[in-house]
């Protein structure tokens, strides 16, 4: 069997059960975060948090829940950090630096995790477990609990309410993350993750010293990883070390579990706007897009544009032996597509093309299927913006699911999309402009390119890297982390203003007028509006980095 096939089986396999859990899954979602009962420990929740979970929270509410509890996790993860000397099971590690532990506070609060740091030298198992692991589950649930509320704007009339974030939080991790998290981790365990807290791995080559640390929870840590959840890991490399993914059969799993959540978000979205049909179409256009992507990158890839690649067949360098070329490539589409950032195979030895691509699926927004909850809540803002450029088109007043796209909505749809392009874009340029460029390869193309992928991951909250570069700098630190803590909450802001907007209004019934939003035709233009918006972006960038040094 030749590679292309194995790669061809192993896509369609993935496919065949992505659809298969889709329907399920996604009601088990949607039953979720639509019941009315509440279970004896979200009721223990409750009373801790003090709230009241019958009072429902119109959007600037909701929006302070959101801030208030992101900005007690970033304090109290940096104070984990800053203490880890201290902790229980710290194994001797030292605090991290207080630019260090400000910029990986906020890159797992804001659902990015990107580590500057390989886990296994300078984390103690306390701070993983009950610091980093922690809000794995929780910015995930955040990120849903704000899709949820975007949904019941659609889904609602004439009031102001869009549901309960505490509630919404509570539910989201207790019925959802939580369980798929257990039997994610049981299946890992069976295929080889370790699993345990003893075993002495020494990080002496690693760190130039003698200290010696034992293994961590790696099962637990890369299941939450693989959930969409997470671009780090107990190990630096994450999903290329072997105790984290031994086989071809637990790369498949991993990846699954990467995509298996937003893609079943639609499907949610369809049961609460009454019209399942929306749904499909929402998730056709990520499949379309997915799909795409994920053939591109492997078509650059098994070509392998170089001196080298073409002489040996196909980019070796910096992939897995146990996973080739095809499953590495559709790896490396998936996590990027997402705002996961694991990463089994280097990017940084990707051909020119096939980082471009890498590149490309951040700068779609990553909706396709995006990262847990602000995948759909940014197709759902790409799908308004296409009915308000459709009604310009035929010069009628827009509407999606009988809810008119004014000026205020599409205002809100505008800085939304337009908040993650300014910071990569400026980010970039200030990385030049004040000399905190220096890469492994300080000139050319590449260095451009290895610049651009910094920020394109963390200003959209994904958590892989290009590497090349020492970000562990004050300078670097504080730059990523302000695009990560400014790409997560501003759009969350305009997301729920604009769920709040759409609540308010009193539907419009469909006419012969209305543009159809569940046909191939709508489809096929919010295909057409995602791609042309971020061409129109970030083409001059990316020619000047990965399209130079391709062509």
């Amino acid at each position: 069997m030749t590679m292309t096939t194995a790669g061809v089986i192993f896509v369609l396999t993935l496919v065949a059960a992505l659809v298969a859990v889709h329907r399920p899954f996604g009601d088990h979602m949607y039953r979720a975060v639509s019941g009315t009962r509440h279970s004896r420990v979200e009721r223990v929740v409750y009373r801790l948090v003090g709230v009241n979970p019958a009072a429902e929270q119109a959007w600037p509410v909701y929006a302070r829940g959101v801030l208030a509890f992101s900005a007690v996790s970033v304090l109290f993860l940096y104070a984990f950090q800053r203490l880890q000397n201290h902790l229980w099971l710290s194994l001797g590690l030292d605090p991290m630096a207080p630019h260090g532990a400000w910029n990986t506070a906020v890159s797992f609060v804001t659902n990015t995790n990107w580590q500057w740091y390989s886990g296994e030298s300078t984390m103690g198992h306390l701070v993983q477990m009950a610091g980093l692991a922690v809000q794995n589950f929780v910015s995930a649930a955040v990120g849903v609990a704000v899709a949820v509320a975007l949904v019941r704007g659609f889904a609602r009339s004439r009031t102001g309410e869009l549901g309960n974030f505490w509630v919404d939080l509570t539910r989201i991790t207790l019925r959802v993350l939580l369980p798929v998290a257990v039997l994610g981790a049981l299946v890992l365990m069976v295929g080889g993750v370790v699993q345990n807290l003893s075993g002495g791995t020494d990080v002496t080559t690693l760190t130039g010293g003698s200290q010696t640390v034992t293994g961590g929870p790696v099962a637990s840590q890369e299941v939450i990883k693989e959930l969409g959840t997470n671009g780090g890991g107990f190990y630096n490399v994450n999903s290329a070390h072997p105790f984290e993914n031994p086989t071809a059969w637990t790369n498949w799993i991993e990846i699954f579990l990467i995509l298996l959540i937003p893609f079943s978000l639609p499907r949610v979205f369809g049961r609460m706007v009454g019209q399942p049909r929306q749904g499909h179409a929402i998730a056709a256009v990520m499949a379309v897009l997915a799909l795409a992507s994920i053939t591109l990158t492997t078509v650059f890839e098994l070509a392998g544009r170089g001196t080298v690649p073409q002489a040996v067949g196909a980019a070796l360098e910096g992939k897995e032996v146990r996973f080739d070329v095809s499953n590495s490539a559709t790896f490396a589409a998936a996590t990027t597509l997402t705002s996961t950032g694991a990463v089994n195979s280097f990017h940084d030895s990707y051909t020119a093309l096939g980082g471009m691509m890498t590149l490309g699926n951040m700068m779609l927004g990553e909706v396709a299927p995006g990262g847990v909850g602000s995948g759909l809540y940014g197709m759902l803002v790409i799908a308004v913006i296409t009915v308000f450029v459709a009604g310009l088109m035929v010069g009628r007043t827009p509407e999606y699911l009988g809810k008119k796209i004014g000026s205020r909505e599409i205002k809100f749809a505008s800085l939304y999309f337009l908040v993650t392009p300014a910071l990569v874009l400026v980010g970039t340029a200030a990385a030049f402009a004040t000399g905190n460029s220096s890469t492994a390869l300080t000139v050319g193309p590449h260095g451009l390119s290895e610049v651009l992928y910094a920020f394109t991951s963390a200003s959209n909250n994904n958590g892989s890297a290009f590497a090349g570069i020492t970000v562990n700098t004050p300078w670097w630190n504080t730059a990523l982390g302000l695009c990560m803590l400014l790409g997560r909450f501003l759009p969350i802001i305009f997301v729920l203003a604009l769920a709040g907007s759409l609540a308010r209004q009193q539907p419009t019934p469909a006419s012969e007028g209305t543009l159809p939003t569940h046909r191939p035709l709508f489809v096929g233009m919010v295909v057409g509006v995602t791609v042309v918006l971020v061409a129109l972006t970030f083409l001059p960038a990316l020619a000047l980095g990965p399209l130079a040094e391709g062509l």
